[in-house]
């Protein structure tokens, strides 16, 4: 088994697509829209992963806390230690809120944690 995809709703469904396509080199598909104001985009990464980035009309609103229950990030494999550290820094200077530097982490990993523009937690590990 395997996760086919997973989907996130945001507001700003076209600067979320740049996001992943500039920072992690996500292709997308052609936009789909319905007639209810659905649309969305499929996301696809190099390994064929697969994010849904969803927006309709009158989405639901509520504060994201760092520590909250449920899904709490989307983890990227970049590939090395270097390139954790060049995408954070390039995200960073262009003014990304970096929650967690890239370090070692206590159980052997080597990432970072980055908010995209509407407060979601990216993970970049190798």
């Amino acid at each position: 088994m395997r996760i086919e995809h997973i989907a996130m709703y945001v507001n700003d469904l076209n600067g979320t697509r740049d996001f992943f396509m500039k920072y992690f080199g996500a292709t997308a598909n052609e936009e789909y829209q319905n007639d209810s104001g659905f649309r969305s985009f499929f996301l696809t990464f190099d390994d064929g992963a697969r994010l849904e980035i969803m927006t309709k009309p009158q989405l639901s609103e509520s504060k994201k806390a760092i520590d909250q229950a449920g899904f709490i990030h989307i983890a990227l494999s970049v590939g090395s230690i270097e390139n954790v550290d060049a995408i954070t820094t390039k995200l960073g200077n262009d003014g990304y809120n970096i929650i967690s530097a890239p370090r070692k982490t206590g159980d052997g990993y080597y990432e970072s944690c980055v908010l995209d523009l509407e407060g979601n937690q990216i993970e970049i590990t190798i």
